[in-house]
């Protein structure tokens, strides 16, 4: 964008938080662009799994091809990684792969803005996780949840200093959790920018960063499915350390 004499481009401007009705001030309640594209991606994931499959066609349409893909997919990393007896807490992971995928993808339409590139955004699903999880393992286990953390296998004089490192590693759960999201959408979006400013710079003989944005969003595309995925599977891989905690 121009700036008095020079040429400024400004990579982090798209993701400021800014009221939706006018104003400066930004309140717990107040609706702001990040409010509305998470209803977005909300309603974007009825519309895929809902409304696309309403009519439950033998020979689905594509919308209903996508949402069973989608819903094979997510039924059987649940099934696999964290076990037959997590499937009853598949509903939960499918909503929040979902979620996060419309919300990664619509950040990509230009002037959209992506909730996920937020650690507020990614921090609250991560503590959700986290805590449903944990509680879930005192639930089902009580007290001997806490054998997750000390490694029976090791040599008896190490097993405190690796219980330990478990239990930090454990808290940081949620800390590594939400910063690989928001990170990885953030870092993506910004260099999209850069590059779409440079296009905007040189005008006509702006073919390089032309091509540049236009692989870098294909590869945006990628990272967008692949967090998705990322956040979804170590959801999984807690739920297991939660439903069997022994090592």
């Amino acid at each position: 964008m121009a700036d008095g004499p020079g040429f400024v481009i400004r990579p982090m401007d798209q993701f400021i938080v800014k009221p939706l009705f006018g104003g400066d001030v930004v309140h717990w309640y107040t609706p702001t662009n990040v409010t509305l594209w998470m209803l977005l991606s909300a309603l974007a994931v009825y519309g895929l799994l809902v409304y696309a499959t309403s009519g439950r066609a033998i020979v689905p349409t594509r919308g209903q091809s996508v949402a069973e893909l989608a819903y094979g997919f997510i039924y059987k990393m649940v099934s696999d990684v964290a076990g037959r007896d997590a499937v009853r807490f598949f509903p939960y992971i499918m909503t929040l792969f979902m979620f996060i995928l419309f919300a990664n993808v619509l950040g990509l339409i230009p002037w959209a803005f992506t909730p996920t590139s937020h650690i507020a955004v990614t921090a609250v699903m991560a503590l959700a996780v986290f805590l449903t999880v944990t509680a879930l393992g005192f639930i089902l286990h009580g007290m001997s949840f806490l054998k997750l953390f000390w490694i029976s296998s090791a040599p008896l004089p190490l097993r405190p200093v690796l219980a330990l490192i478990e239990v930090i590693s454990y808290f940081v759960r949620p800390v590594s959790h939400s910063i690989r999201l928001a990170g990885a959408m953030m870092a993506g979006h910004a260099v999209a920018k850069v590059f779409a400013g440079f296009a905007g710079a040189l005008g006509v003989g702006a073919v390089i960063p032309i091509v540049a944005v236009t692989a870098l969003y294909g590869l945006e595309l990628l990272v967008a499915l692949i967090q998705a995925y990322v956040f979804t599977i170590l959801t999984c891989v807690y739920l297991k350390d939660a439903l069997h905690p022994h090592h």
